[in-house]
């Protein structure tokens, strides 16, 4: 893997660390963005939550050199480690509820939108 110089590794990184902390954010309320949850089914919000999530990881990733279908699974998969530990967060947020089923659709996000860092990554 060829060494990455600290500014190039933080602009890599920092985007899907400041989105993670967003999500935390707008978890951490009791009711986030009511104009938007009012009209917006919240599977679709969960989909593409995790999508952007997972896009920013393989971004990241493949910054770091990682070939493209590892670069998709790590992606994936640490998308959907976050969001199983974004629904146990929710546990502990008055007028919240973990649920499997939004944690699924958070991995069905993850699982779209790393692909899509794969396909363009194997594009080039």
């Amino acid at each position: 893997m060829p060494s990455l110089r600290l500014r190039s590794r933080v602009g890599l990184w920092l985007p899907p660390l400041i989105y993670m902390a967003v999500i935390f954010y707008l978890s951490s309320q009791s009711a986030p963005l009511p104009a938007v949850t009012a009209v917006v089914w919240d599977k679709i919000l969960h989909l593409f939550e995790y999508a952007g999530l997972a896009a920013l990881f393989g971004r990241a990733l493949v910054g770091e050199g990682l070939g493209g279908s590892a670069s998709f699974v790590v992606a994936a998969l640490l998308a959907a480690a976050y969001g199983a530990t974004d629904e146990y967060h929710q546990l502990f947020v008055p007028l919240r509820s973990g649920e499997s089923r939004d944690w699924l659709v958070d991995v069905l996000g993850a699982s779209l939108g790393a692909a899509l860092v794969f396909a363009r990554s194997s594009a080039n």
